[in-house]
């Protein structure tokens, strides 16, 4: 009786086990835009910042920190500390930093009125 009852719980065990996997295996074929359609709209998106990412944006529009730092609406020392990693931006400067990683040249350029 007793070794019964533990082929029950252990065959229980597995099908538990098949379940989860299979369920982790559904979550991963959803597509991103689907899980983001999903989401509550008054929730935003939420936003990696990688350091190397500014730095690499601010050296390929060939700008210093003085210039990034007005474009972005911060001191020159916020630019320094996010682009070294010290700091983490808040989240209102987080969305700039977006706006302007997707800026070009000439917007940026026309942006701080450089010619």
């Amino acid at each position: 009786m007793l070794s019964g009852h533990r082929l029950e719980i252990a065959a229980l065990k597995r099908e538990i086990k098949a379940l989860v996997s299979q369920s982790r295996a559904a979550q991963r074929a959803v597509a991103p835009s689907q899980a983001e359609e999903a989401a509550p709209p008054g929730k935003p998106r939420q936003v990696r910042f990688k350091a190397q990412a500014l730095a690499e944006k601010r050296a390929a529009l060939g700008i210093t920190q003085k210039d990034m730092a007005k474009l972005l609406g911060a001191s020159v020392l916020s630019v320094y500390k996010w682009e070294s990693g010290h700091v983490q931006p808040r989240a209102a400067q987080l969305e700039r930093i977006v706006q302007v990683l997707r800026m070009g040249k000439r917007t940026v350029l026309e942006t701080l009125g450089q010619p």
